[in-house]
């Protein structure tokens, strides 16, 4: 068997073309480049894989967003309901002690009450006659300066009396 391309040329000839016309005329074998599992390795990811991966990162994305909003809304509303109840409560108890109050206002201002603590504590009675004081008889013919001393005699007068005249106020 006899090789192809396997003749040895002679250096000393002049210069001749050290190919076969035959291999120029059809190669023997074809060279593409990129192709074999070399070049797919160092090609890396594809862009394909690259997108699908950015849009399932992207959902993954919005459904955690949606996800942590929920969650703040459900807080936000289990605390305003707390604060309701707490403030219905408070109101309820508020008016509980405003209706104590009212009924112990009412208990408190009764004249009975008054009547019987002014009588046992203070010792003080009604009085039997009522005295009547008019400042509309004042002489006409005094002038004004003696009417001010007059005045002021008569109020001290008139008051001496009616401490006299059975009021009792110890």
């Amino acid at each position: 068997m006899r090789y192809q391309g396997s003749e040895a040329y002679s250096m000393e000839t002049p210069v001749r073309r050290r190919e076969r016309p035959e291999l120029e005329e059809r190669p023997s074998f074809e060279v593409v480049s990129g192709g074999g599992l070399d070049a797919s390795a160092r090609r890396g990811v594809s862009a394909q894989f690259v997108s699908r991966l950015r849009a399932i990162a992207l959902a993954a994305a919005v459904l955690i967003v949606l996800g942590a909003a929920r969650v703040t809304l459900a807080a936000a509303t289990v605390s305003l309901l707390q604060d309701n109840v707490s403030t219905k409560t408070q109101i309820s108890e508020a008016q509980s002690l405003n209706d104590e109050l009212k009924i112990e206002r009412a208990v408190l201002s009764s004249n009975s009450r008054i009547s019987r603590i002014a009588t046992q504590n203070y010792g003080m009675v009604l009085p039997g006659e009522h005295v009547t004081i008019s400042l509309d008889d004042a002489p006409d013919d005094t002038s004004s300066g003696q009417a001010s001393s007059a005045d002021g005699e008569a109020a001290q007068t008139m008051s001496e009396p009616s401490s006299q005249s059975g009021l009792a106020l110890d």
